[in-house]
């Protein structure tokens, strides 16, 4: 009996997804679905990349890294937050939500390097076609790939692991329905400013300093595009320039929002909204922004098909 009840005191309470909604059944089983719908498309594009050799290079593998990264993301979150809901036991374990903040905060760090280096490798296809094969070969990128997933792996456990240790000394409600490292803070009876100081700090170096490279980025590919005399390669560099701009916009517009302003007194329902629409409806809006506007990828879907139907 002690065992059990020393566990109920290091255990944390979920709140959940907007508790006071009157048809929460309806948005959880709604936010279920977008999952699913996340989940089998990010697996059909990682499929697609993979199993078509003509999508062996390096967009499309830095691609399937995003589709990785969104994949695990959201099986991070979601099905923790729904067995919660629907079985009724709102607790999380202290081990559960160390391990459930650290594969959060590593997609997230991972994703902001990921996005970096997309926006590189549209900048070199652009601006230095004629190097692009030599500088952006796919061994550099899987190694540059490596690069992203262990920097994302050693910030995101330094991150996970001392805020952990943080006292706790009122209520161990987490007005959110999964472990992040802003709200856990909350909950701590210490003095927290001297970390809260680092965590912006790790955010201009994750967040700001990728959005300003990418943005950098495509200004130079826009002045090059302007340049150009091939209408048909104008429209070719914007399709696929756009559709990664606006995965950037989805992605760093929300998490800039929560961690800049980290001291803030933004209400844990700006949380929420903003952490369904970042970490759960843009990974499932991502295989469709970048699938339905790429060729390569529509025709290797049509591959696909044809040879199931074949079989």
């Amino acid at each position: 009996m002690l065992d059990g009840n020393e566990s109920l005191v290091t255990d944390f309470i979920l709140v959940g997804l907007f508790p006071e909604f009157w048809h929460s059944i309806v948005l959880n089983s709604l936010i279920i679905f977008i999952y699913i719908l996340a989940f089998l498309g990010n697996i059909l594009l990682i499929v697609l990349i993979w199993g078509d050799s003509r999508l062996h290079t390096s967009m499309y593998i830095l691609l399937s890294q995003l589709s990785l990264i969104d994949l695990t993301l959201t099986s991070t979150i979601v099905p923790k937050m729904a067995s919660n809901f629907f079985t009724g036991k709102r607790t999380i374990s202290w081990i559960g939500c160390g391990t459930q903040s650290f594969f959060f905060l590593m997609m997230g760090m991972s994703e902001c390097l990921i996005l970096t280096l997309m926006a590189y490798d549209r900048y070199v296809a652009v601006c230095n076609p004629l190097r692009y094969p030599t500088i952006m070969s796919p061994r550099f990128c899987l190694h540059m790939v490596a690069a992203c997933w262990t920097g994302g792996s050693i910030s995101s456990f330094i991150h996970t692991v001392y805020p952990m240790h943080f006292s706790i000394c009122g209520s161990r409600e987490i007005h959110h329905f999964f472990c992040e490292v802003p709200v856990l803070i909350k909950l701590s009876c210490e003095d927290t400013s001297v970390y809260q100081s680092v965590v912006v700090v790790t955010s201009i170096v994750l967040l700001v300093v990728p959005f300003s490279l990418i943005t950098a980025s495509y200004t130079l590919i826009f002045l090059t595009v302007l340049h150009m005399n091939s209408v048909k390669g104008k429209k070719k560099a914007l399709a696929t320039c756009s559709s990664h701009l606006t995965v950037v916009s989805l992605f760093f517009g929300p998490n800039i929002f929560i961690y800049m302003t980290f001291t803030s007194s933004h209400s844990p329902e700006q949380d929420q909204v903003l952490s369904v629409f970042s970490n759960i409806l843009t990974p499932m809006l991502n295989p469709l922004i970048y699938s339905l506007r790429n060729k390569e990828v529509v025709a290797a879907l049509r591959k696909l098909m044809k040879r199931y139907v074949v079989s």
